[in-house]
């Protein structure tokens, strides 16, 4: 072969194989195992923990009906009692107004909204007495049943008591929200100043 002159190229030297991809088949399908397994339980959890929350949320939301409307007649009750009015002898005296002669609704609610009509409220206007005495009604539904009772006409010692009774739940146990007021000695109608709750989550 002449000098100077370049040997042809050969061949080109084979690739070595790649390495084997390791077999991680099993094992990827023991993490997914594991995953679910664990992942199922606390799902269920979590989800049971929203429901529970959203049920709690839905109560509490109509727990604040019959805190707010026992108040309201409360208030209303006082506001009546400072109103003042003809004994009949031409005579201004201070009055609790008298007992309602039915609670609205008459039965108890059992897990339902009630809607009232404004006879419901002015059953007793004639005689001047319950809500009709307290100008105290209720437009929109309720999930509560509220009576107003008065104990004597306004002497010291005398009272009132209003009451907001419901089963949230239709389980049969009654949730109630009463509030009371009392003829002090000097003539002043004192009202408690908080609301006793029994079962009120019910």
């Amino acid at each position: 072969m002449p000098a100077g002159n370049a040997m042809p190229p050969g061949p080109p030297a084979p690739m070595a194989p790649w390495p084997p991809a390791p077999k991680r088949t099993s094992a990827a399908l023991i993490a997914c195992l594991v995953v679910a397994l664990v992942s199922v339980p606390v799902l269920g959890v979590l989800a049971s923990l929203a429901i529970y929350g959203a049920r709690r949320y839905l109560v509490t939301a109509k727990i604040a009906e019959a805190r707010a409307n026992v108040a309201a007649l409360g208030r209303a009750a006082q506001a009546a009692y400072e109103r003042e009015t003809d004994d009949g002898t031409g005579r201004l005296v201070h009055r609790l107004c008298p007992s309602a002669s039915q609670s609205v609704p008459v039965a108890a609610t059992r897990g339902r909204k009630y809607v009232s009509v404004p006879s419901d409220w002015e059953i007793d206007a004639a005689g001047n007495a319950g809500f009709a005495c307290l100008r105290f009604a209720l437009r929109q539904p309720q999930y509560y049943q509220y009576s107003y009772q008065a104990t004597g006409a306004g002497n010291p010692g005398d009272r009132f008591t209003v009451t907001a009774q419901g089963d949230l739940d239709a389980d049969g146990v009654v949730s109630s929200f009463v509030l009371e007021g009392v003829v002090q000695p000097d003539g002043t109608l004192e009202v408690a100043r908080s609301i006793v709750e029994t079962d009120p989550l019910e």
